[in-house]
């Protein structure tokens, strides 16, 4: 028999022996409970049988697995894989716990699709079970690492963020010397690392995250989830685990720049970051420096074409920005591509859908140009396709 307690749990009759199922009715690991909730009947089955470290029975647990469905649904629950999950969902999970719990999960494969933004990119994504799984790593390992990363890395971090970056390059300018007055004339280093998700060395990656985690178990989770894609090397772009990864693995870099090289104004988002200076030799030694530690300590390479150290009097081309000391503007191509965007949108749209269309890209978009001196090019857009729409409707 099946009852609902508090809108979240199913509550079973338990019956039959250790996960075999019939029908909906799950294991009984103690046959004198009764009625209990799914998460706690999992949560008492693992500590009954199996011995497990800490770290393990927190990633296992059922308060941790139901939080990283609920993180993974957020604003796709209407997606044809995430609809069929949620039938017996309940189950789908005790099930994963156990797999998990047991160390018999195995990794689905990945399917992938390309998406042409600023550059063509091969984005491959793994299957929705998947998907809860790494939120559940995510949950114990970011607390972990977290502590360690410096203040000044801001790709994928809560209170961070491009936005983030972009300001705090401006404040290093003007620290720097650059302000009202320029007092000096600074340089800047640009770094870009040469297809840095495909370039991880994941014997390396290991190695370090073992530095700090000694959970068997973990351990375990994380070699099975950096092994899961193709290839001897690198990491597939559009995993929530590879984002955490990469911030882990360029953390050596950070540590290297801002305590060994005793270099202040550093900022990086993901691969690219930047060095401010005064001195154009010694930012010149910087980057030599950086580049034997990459190629060395990381089997990576700076990229020939997009690391280059110039003066700052043009801006600073960071992260879609053109940065000045005294105004944030947006990068031309970055508005060319949203025009570019909006157009094929507009062609493709019908006549009563086209209003929705231009209000959800402008609104979208409208966190992005708010911090660019930009409002003026995109107020004028947004009043073309309106009038657009007035002369089609008068027609």
């Amino acid at each position: 028999m099946l009852e609902r307690a508090n809108n979240r749990y199913w509550f079973y009759s338990l019956s039959t022996p250790l996960f075999q199922w019939t029908g909906k009715i799950v294991f009984d690991p103690y046959p004198d409970m009764g009625l209990v909730p799914v998460g706690v009947v999992a949560d008492l089955f693992i500590k009954y049988v199996f011995i497990m470290d800490e770290l393990f029975e927190e990633l296992v647990s059922g308060e941790n697995i139901n939080l990283a469905y609920e993180k993974a649904i957020k604003n796709k629950r209407f997606r044809p894989d995430v609809l069929k999950f949620y039938r017996n969902y309940e189950m789908r999970l005790v099930d994963m716990m156990y797999k998990l719990s047991t160390k018999t999960y195995i990794h689905s494969g990945y399917f992938s699709f390309i998406v042409n933004d600023s550059k063509k990119r091969i984005i491959w994504a793994a299957q929705f079970p998947d998907r809860i799984i790494h939120h559940a790593l995510c949950n114990i390992l970011e607390p972990i690492f977290e502590k360690s990363f410096i203040f000044d890395s801001y790709a994928c971090r809560k209170e961070k963020g491009v936005q983030k970056a972009v300001f705090r390059c401006q404040k290093f300018i003007r620290m720097a010397g650059g302000g009202k007055l320029k007092e000096k004339r600074i340089y800047c280093f640009k770094g870009d690392i040469q297809k840095y998700f495909d370039s991880v060395d994941r014997k390396i990656l290991k190695e370090i995250i073992q530095k700090k985690v000694k959970s068997p178990g973990l351990l375990w989770l994380i070699n099975l989830i950096i092994d899961s894609h193709l290839g001897e090397r690198g990491m597939p772009i559009g995993n929530l685990t590879s984002q955490l990864f990469a911030n882990i693995y360029l953390n050596e870099l950070d540590h290297f720049v801002k305590d060994f090289l005793q270099v202040k104004c550093y900022v990086r988002y993901m691969d690219d970051f930047i060095i401010l200076d005064t001195n154009k030799n010694r930012l010149f030694k910087l980057r030599f420096l950086i580049k034997e530690f990459l190629n060395d300590k990381l089997n990576l390479k700076l990229h020939p074409k997009k690391s280059e150290y110039f003066p700052i009097e043009k801006g600073i081309d960071f992260l879609g920005y053109t940065v000045f000391w005294n105004y944030i503007t947006l990068r031309k191509s970055t508005v060319k591509r949203f025009r570019k965007r909006l157009k094929k949108s507009w062609k493709k749209a019908k006549s009563e859908e086209k209003l929705e269309i231009i209000d959800k890209a402008f609104v979208s978009w409208s966190s992005y140009y708010h911090h660019g001196r930009c409002s003026r090019i995109i107020t004028n857009m947004y009043e073309s396709y309106w009038f657009e729409l007035w002369k089609n409707k008068d027609m």
